[in-house]
């Protein structure tokens, strides 16, 4: 199985449920990786968002999100199989 590596900035609006044990969780080969900045200034504070091997997901809400996330990394997972 792939590695997927999942960045998130821990000032994003994302860091409200705590998605680093849900991911890694429901995902044994996901690694959750929280960063003090991932360098897309200002972004985190527009809407929750994080990065699924370095591709920007989004959402409205911080469960929205969360949603796009594990869609992107069954694409991602889905490579391996």
């Amino acid at each position: 199985m792939g590695i997927v590596v999942v960045e998130i900035c821990d000032g994003n609006a994302i860091t409200t449920i705590d998605i680093e044990s849900i991911l890694e969780k429901e995902f044994p080969e996901v690694a959750v990786l929280m960063n003090e900045c991932l360098s897309f200034c200002g972004l985190c504070a527009v809407r929750p968002y994080a990065l699924v091997n370095n591709k920007r997901v989004f959402g409205k809400t911080p469960e929205e999100c969360l949603d796009k996330i594990r869609l992107q990394i069954k694409e991602e997972l889905a490579v391996y199989e």
